[in-house]
């Protein structure tokens, strides 16, 4: 059972920060490709590639943590430190979601009427990326990427809740 619990963790971790990775050479080719998109010209990109960014961030380090606590103690449970730090992250995260969208009515209103619709199409769906993101480890799971998660979600017919706010349920009882 640890030793599929560390592989699932390892999994998680590594899938978080390849994504980091991956997604900045990704975000430069495109924009080296398409110059017309305009991506590095829109505040509203930065702004929800960065949010995207540091949400990954997030996830990386709490996987790594659970996973790194799995291996050195044999105990997969997340700890308390990093969860309380997730948990004000969880703050600046919905500030950043906030100021995303003050973002986009920005570009709007600079751009317009010359608006590169290609450009802020693609950041929209960066953003909402990083909203599901955002829901996925903070509130309820949204991916199921394997068979026996996913026929527990068809027989349950019900989302899970993440594990990360498994967690800030786990703390707050402590707190009391």
């Amino acid at each position: 059972m640890k030793k599929l619990l560390g592989k699932r963790l390892a999994y998680l971790y590594s899938g978080e920060l390849f994504s980091i990775i991956t997604f900045v050479p990704v975000s430069y080719l495109l924009n080296y490709a398409y110059p017309h998109l305009q991506l590095y010209s829109l505040y509203s990109f930065w702004v929800s590639f960065i949010l995207l960014e540091f949400l990954l961030l997030q996830g990386t380090i709490y996987w790594y943590a659970k996973l790194k606590r799995l291996r050195n103690e044999n105990n997969p449970i997340t700890p308390i430190k990093v969860v309380q730090q997730l948990h004000r992250l969880k703050t600046v995260n919905m500030v950043m979601i906030m100021t995303t969208i003050i973002v986009f009515i920005f570009d709007f209103i600079k751009w317009y009427p010359s608006l590169p619709l290609g450009g802020l199409t693609i950041t929209f769906f960066i953003y909402i990326f990083a909203i599901l993101e955002f829901i996925n480890y903070f509130y309820i799971q949204l991916s199921y990427d394997n068979v026996s998660d996913i026929k527990k979600l068809l027989k349950s017919k019900k989302l899970k809740n993440s594990c990360m706010n498994k967690d800030f349920k786990r703390i707050k009882k402590l707190e009391l």
